[in-house]
């Protein structure tokens, strides 16, 4: 069967009885039932006015009904959806520089109503009722209608269906559209990479504002007619009694949720023995081939490591299931998105060169938004610079081998330092602050700072922390901060981030 071009095919392509939506405890709900959904979801957008061009943001907690509301909308929208745990202030920024003209938000989330509010915007309330099977939802115009109503049908492969930041070492978070026809792209190849059939199920614990949790457990789930059981987050004390009770054959997650997983597995015996899993998907951070033997052990299946970002609607490169052999320390070989390494001043090297990953293809982004410098940097010659440093060696498997770029990685959660330093600076008592990552056992990377305080002014550790937590997301929030006199520099002058935990002696 061919994948699906657009969104909307994506869902009423396939077998309207099957089940495409589930939850814990949640009767689930069938293709049929999701594609009315969109239907009505479509409706309602076009009688508001918004059309296909137009931004709607979405913040819902992790669940069935934000994975409905997301195919929902994004099949008729640009579609943006946004972390719940967003401060107001983090959300007055992304919404700033969205520029939605409306936002689907639950009953309860006050906050992002606020802030909704205070910017004018569309505001539709999503409203479960206790007899909706999972995924199910009633849409309400909390706000009047403005304009008048959209003819647009529904989204083309060519137009943006997503909107997700993307963290940089630039000034501000870069946006990235992604097409539909990208998306759909993107779930194609994670389908085939990993052989997923109408009986799968997956048991989906990535937050649903992010690319991995949207195109790997959801979209390549649903291109191949497949079930997503979509829990509120990941959760080690529960994940075992999911794993029981939704019997699942795959989950994909990040390497600190497996290294969570591992620690509880011995108390949970029975039911790892019991399980039907017949692999194990990592993804969004490097694995340790300790972790990835563990899990193998564990489960008594394969473990698949792949290798995606925003910019490529997720998977680039992925291990394959057996036969084929997978190489632990390896993502694995390119998956229907060409990958290549290049030089620094841009030629393709070969014959396992280090260099830069480049990458091309269907499911990768035109461009970031409104960034032309940006664009001009990341793009040379139909290649996407991924900034990551890698090589492949003979039988095509993508090693990769550092981070250009100063983003920190914890746990794949990725965070721009300046978007910290900013906070930072922010406190009346700070003169200069610089945030960098310090190697972590577990995490990757964890979140450090080094600032310079005002003279005549006092400030300590905690006081620093707790106005950052004000602002940003706890995962946001400095773990280390060093008071220094005077920050080391390059030799032109320049802080450099790369480096700093060494020079300052911290450690996680």
């Amino acid at each position: 069967m061919f994948g699906a071009e657009d969104l909307t095919s994506l869902v009423t392509n396939r077998p309207p009885k099957n089940v495409a939506v589930s939850a814990p405890g949640r009767r689930p709900a069938t293709y049929g039932d999701i594609g009315r959904v969109m239907e009505q979801t479509h409706a309602l957008l076009r009688k508001a006015g918004i059309g296909r061009t137009d931004r709607v943001a979405i913040v819902l907690p992790n669940g069935p009904e934000i994975a409905s509301c997301f195919v929902a909308v994004a099949s008729a929208a640009a579609c943006a959806p946004l972390n719940p745990a967003y401060t107001a202030d983090e959300l007055d920024y992304y919404l700033a520089d969205l520029r939605p003209r409306a936002i689907v938000l639950s009953r309860t989330d006050c906050a992002a109503r606020q802030v909704a509010k205070k910017r004018g915007l569309a505001i539709f309330t999503l409203d479960v009722g206790p007899e909706f099977p999972a995924g199910v939802f009633r849409l309400e115009a909390e706000t009047p209608f403005a304009g008048t109503t959209s003819t647009d049908g529904p989204l083309g492969a060519d137009d943006v269906a997503l909107l997700l930041h993307t963290s940089g070492t630039t000034s501000r978070p870069k946006l990235v559209p992604l097409t539909s026809g990208n998306l759909c792209a993107s779930a194609r190849n994670i389908k085939t990479t990993l052989g997923l059939e109408e009986s799968d199920v997956c048991l989906n614990v990535m937050p649903l504002f992010h690319i991995h949790g949207l195109v790997a457990s959801l979209l390549a789930s649903f291109d191949a007619g497949a079930s997503v059981t979509s829990t509120p987050g990941f959760d080690a004390l529960q994940f075992f009694g999911w794993l029981k009770t939704e019997n699942p054959s795959w989950y994909s997650a990040v390497p600190t949720m497996h290294q969570a997983v591992l620690a509880r597995a011995p108390r949970n015996i029975a039911i790892v023995r019991e399980s039907r899993l017949r692999f194990v998907r990592s993804s969004s951070a490097s694995l340790s081939p300790q972790v990835m033997r563990e899990l193998e052990e564990t489960f008594g299946c394969p473990v698949i490591e792949a290798y995606g970002m925003t910019e490529a609607s997720h998977q680039m490169t992925s291990n394959p299931l057996p036969p084929r052999p997978r190489k632990p320390g390896c993502v694995g070989l390119q998956t229907g998105t060409e990958v290549a390494i290049m030089s620094d001043d841009g030629r393709r090297l070969l014959d396992d060169a280090e260099g830069e990953v480049v990458v091309r293809g269907p499911s990768v982004t035109r461009g970031y938004l409104d960034a032309p410098d940006a664009n001009e940097m990341a793009f040379k010659d139909g290649w996407f610079r991924t900034g990551d440093r890698g090589r492949l060696d003979s039988d095509g498997y993508l090693r990769l081998t550092g981070r250009i770029k100063e983003i920190i990685n914890r746990g794949g959660e990725k965070i721009s330092p300046l978007e910290v330093d900013a906070v930072l600076m922010d406190h009346a008592a700070v003169a200069q602050a610089v945030t960098f990552g310090v190697p972590h056992p577990k995490l990757g990377e964890e979140v450090a700072a080094v600032v310079v305080v005002r003279e005549g002014r006092a400030t300590s550790e905690r006081e620093l922390k707790a106005h950052a937590a004000k602002r940003l997301a706890n995962f946001k929030v400095p773990r280390t901060i060093v008071f220094v006199t005077d920050i080391p520099k390059g030799p032109t002058g320049k802080v450099q981030r790369v480096g700093l935990a060494k020079r300052l002696g911290v450690n996680s």
